[in-house]
């Protein structure tokens, strides 16, 4: 199904040379954290109990008359 070509092996010997084997483990743990929080940002609400920003409740706002607004002050 994935295929190695030789951008693909010349793509990752350049990640390694700009991070070194020491940042490799880090960087695939961020990217990885970064992926899954996207699939839960795609996929909604989990068992976890996280809750989309649209699902919170909205505060609802009358209209200010120009009776209720203050005057502003002249400076």
């Amino acid at each position: 199904m994935f295929g190695l070509s030789g951008e693909h092996l010349l793509i990752l010997a350049g990640i390694l040379l700009i991070f070194g084997p020491r940042k490799l483990p880090e960087l695939g743990a961020s990217v990885g954290r970064a992926f899954r929080n996207f699939k839960e940002g795609l996929n909604g609400p989990t068992s976890s109990g996280q809750l989309e920003s649209h699902d919170a409740p909205v505060a609802q706002t009358k209209p200010v008359s120009a009776a209720e607004k203050p005057a502003n002050p002249q400076i």
